[in-house]
Formats: structure tokens, sequence, C-alpha cells
């Protein structure tokens, strides 16, 4: 046994081992304020602030090999403890416990909203359970949550950047219990399991409140729910950091500052216009302007602005709203979305009245938004003269920072999305290998790509004449505008994504 050192252990994470942690009890751990880490030659190396609190013989004891210690601050030690106390690789310990003690998940109501997860933590076995599958996901960047019923397992998969990842396989019997647990944590009838259930609830975990919104659903094989993780703290208010590059961000930039006419998103569920719309309001919002919004539903809350759920039960829909809101003296208009001729018709009204009215659509690109417009009956003189700009928009994976590395592409893929070989003077082309912090992918966080199609005269002329879209494309390519494959080109030239990544969100260009 070691005496104790005096040296600050730096960059401990890659120490860490889920199995050690949960030798112990999470709250044993915080109390004593200790971390058992990887050591040399089969040691345990003990990290703790106080070593007068512990006894080692006992730790020993408990690991069944040799310890080393080592002092390290509190603060690091407790954030590392929250951090992946709660691991994937910990839930045999949970299943375990599960088996061995009365489900409790219905005896006890979850604390209030202030309340940290982890204090929950030496609660019933399945409260804990759902905490660990909650904390995790945060800690993991997961923006949804799926808890999945199959005719053998109850599958938990975290959907990090866009895509879904298995965390979890538990045995099917314990659907229940987790299923009725989430319904009583968003306020949801645990005895209806014939019919759809929407709820809300809140918890808070690194010192963060986070807000879910709950869908469960009945299946052939039992109930399934989807929880959608909405975290503010991580919330991307400024324009800067979208994605948006040169041009683009000079021309949407101008745009958003116009005192009158629409400007359109598009793009599929999930290429992050809701975010793009939000931090466009946050740029131009100013005491002296009244914001209005119409979402289904409100996701983040803007200081300054108007918010308006969208509720269809009980008649107030996008086209209803929109009428109320241009009674309310705004300046500015946001509708979540153009879903009808109606709401279409209320918006450009609202535009031609002298109100800027920002509004998404599905389509694959921007030209394709016009052509929407006209197909759902709106007069081309009133489109041509109320658009000012269409931006589609889709999210790419970015190259994880800690294993990433220079990477050859063949001419035929770099061909594929616009890149010739007089690009490729400064090139720096990357690829991630794929490690711990990016879960082997390569990629870790997203960013946008951009199609912006700015209305100027050749375009409306264009509209007034109902030219088909790709006409219009071809004009706004003449004009300076760049395709969303263009722009994921941009990215890949300077080695924040790839090819591939590149090529997998642009299939439909």
């Amino acid at each position: 046994m070691t005496s104790p050192g005096s040296e600050i252990v730096k960059d401990i994470e890659p120490l860490v081992e889920p199995e050690l942690l949960t030798s112990f009890p999470f709250s044993f751990l915080q109390k004593a304020c200790f971390l058992p880490l990887r050591g040399e030659n089969g040691k345990v190396l003990i990290l703790t602030a106080d070593p007068l609190q512990l006894d080692l013989g006992e730790i020993q004891s408990i690991l069944g090999k040799e310890v080393k210690l080592q002092i390290g601050p509190a603060d690091l030690i407790l954030d590392i403890i929250q951090k992946y106390y709660y691991h994937p690789s910990s839930s045999k310990k949970i299943i375990a416990d599960l088996q061995d003690k009365e489900m409790e998940v219905l005896q006890e109501e979850i604390n209030g909203e202030g309340t940290d997860l982890l204090d929950l933590a030496n609660k019933a076995p399945v409260i804990r359970l759902v905490n660990q599958i909650l904390y995790r996901a945060v800690s993991m960047r997961a923006t949804d949550i799926h808890l999945q019923t199959t005719e053998t397992s109850f599958r938990i998969r975290y959907r990090i950047d866009g895509m879904l990842y298995d965390m979890f396989v538990l045995p099917r019997k314990y659907q229940p219990a987790v299923i009725s647990r989430i319904k009583i944590m968003s306020n949801l009838d645990i005895a209806e399991k014939r019919i759809p259930q929407d709820g809300r609830t809140t918890f808070k975990a690194d010192n963060q409140q986070i807000d879910v919104r709950v869908s469960i659903i009945p299946t052939f094989f039992g109930e399934s729910a989807v929880l959608r993780l909405l975290n503010k703290a991580s919330f991307l208010f400024d324009m800067e950091k979208l994605g948006l590059q040169g041009d683009t961000y000079e021309t949407f930039n101008r745009l958003i500052h116009y005192d009158h006419g629409i400007i359109l998103l598009t793009g599929p569920t999930g290429s992050g216009k809701t975010t793009t719309l939000y931090a466009a309001l946050s740029r131009i919002n100013k005491p002296e302007i009244h914001i209005v919004t119409l979402e289904d539903p409100v996701e983040y809350n803007l200081e300054g602005i108007n918010q308006i759920n969208v509720n269809t039960r009980a008649g107030l829909t996008f086209a209803n709203g929109l009428r109320s809101i241009l009674r309310h003296d705004p300046d500015i208009i946001m509708v979540g979305e153009i879903r009808d001729q109606e709401t279409a018709e209320m918006a450009i009204q609202a535009s031609l009245t002298g109100h800027l009215v920002f509004s998404t659509l599905h389509t694959n690109d921007a030209p394709s938004a016009i052509t929407r417009l006209l197909d759902m009956g709106i007069e081309p003189y009133l489109i041509a003269s109320s658009l000012v700009g269409v931006m589609a928009q889709r999210l790419v994976r970015l190259n994880c920072p800690e294993c990433s590395q220079p990477v050859n592409w063949s001419s035929s893929l770099l061909a594929d999305i616009g890149i010739a070989e007089k690009d490729l003077t400064g090139a720096d082309f990357r690829q991630g290998k794929g490690c711990p912090r990016c879960l082997g992918t390569g990629y870790y966080s997203r960013s946008g790509i951009f199609e912006l199609l700015f209305v100027d005269e050749k375009i409306r002329n264009l509209i007034t004449k109902e030219i088909s879209a790709g006409v219009i494309k071809k004009a706004a390519l003449e004009s300076g505008m760049k395709t969303l494959r263009m722009d994921g080109a941009r990215k890949v030239l300077k080695g924040e994504t790839t090819v591939t990544e590149v090529l997998r969100v642009t299939q439909d260009s």
C-alpha cells in the first residue's frame, strides 16, 4: 500500500471504469469524496480530497486489489462520480438489483422538479433504473430516448447526433414497471394502456434543468415510449454557431433584418429548422420590437417573445392563431409550419401588410418550396411579392476532435459532392477513426449545411410565370446560390466532416 501523493491527477477520464465505481454505493462515494480509478500493474488508484476520511483496508478488501492513494480536488472527484456512476456497462448491477428486491416503482412519487436525479439513486430499483437511463442520456448528449418493447426484451436506445444506439437490453418483464414510472413522472394515466398518451416532465441533472416531452404508444408486444430531451443550457441561440458560412451567412443575416416579407426554412423533421428560427429570432429580438410565435409545441422559452402553443383540440390551429396574432400588433411573426392553403394565405397577407414572417415547409430543397406554395393554391403574384428568401438545411455530423486524422478521398467520391482537382489547394481532409468519446463512430456533435435562395427580381419573374423548380434552381445557381451539397463540400475541404456524411444527408440533392 502506497502513501498518499500530492500530485493532482490530470485527464483522469480515460482511467474511469464504471465497474470499479459501482463496487461502492453512490452515496458512499459522494460522502467520502473518493474515486476508484484504473491504476498501473493491476492496482487501483484511489483519488481523494481527504485521505484521513478513508479506511484503506476496507476499500482494498472490497476491491480485492492493491490500492494507491492520490490527492485531487473535491469538485473534480464529485463531477466524475456524477458523470460516470450510471454508465451503460453498469446495467448488469441494476438488473441484479431488480431481481433481488421488490419492485417499488409505483410507491413513491418523484421529488420536486428542482431535485437532482442522483439524489434518488438509493431508492427503489426501478426508480433507480429510470434515473440511470435519464441521466446517462444527458451525459451522452442524447436528444431522444427510445424505450422499445419487443417479443423477448425491453430495449433502451439513445439518439445521439441523429443516429440511434442500443444502450441497454433488459428482460421484457421489467417493461410495465419502467413505463409506469415514466407515466407517473409525466402525469399520465398509468391504467390506460390502449391508446397513445403524450405528457411532459422535468428533471435536474448536472445542475441543468431538462424538459422532457413524453410520447407513449401501445404496440403489439406492449407499450413503447419515446422521450425527447430539451436542454436549454446546450441549445444554440447564437447564429454564428449554426454552421452558416461566408456569403450564405451574410445574406441570411441581411434578410432577417427586413421589415416585411416571408422567410421560409425547409427540410425534413430533425434537420434543425427550429434551432435556426430561434437563433434568428434571438438575433433580432429587441425591446422596441414585438415578436409573436405560434408553435406546435413551444420547445424553448425565448425571453421577451410572446410564444403561443397550437391546440387543435381547443380550436387553436395555425390559421386561427395567425388571425388572432395579427390583431395583437406584432412586428415579427413566427409560424411553426405552413400546412395548408389557409395558413399560407394568412402568412402572405401578414407579410404584405408590413410584417416580417418566418415559417417552415417540408421540402427537399429551397426552390421546391415555391412549387409547394403553388400546389397549395397560392397565386403566383402573391408568392413573388411576399417571399424574400427560402433556406433549406440539413445536419451533418462533425469529425470527432479526439480521434480525427488525415484521410485521402477518392476522386470519384470528391466529384460526387462537386469537389474538383482545382479545389484541392489547401484542403485538409480528415476522418475520425473512432474512440470512447464518440462511441467509436468517428463523429462528435453536428453542424448545419444550408442552401439559401434569395428571391431577387429574376427569381420573381420566374415565379409569376409558374416556371418549374428546376429552372428556378438553375437561375439561382447562376446568381451565386450554393446547394446543400456544395455547402457540405466546403466543410469537407476544411476537415470538419466527411464526404460520406455529406452524401448521406444529401441523397435527394
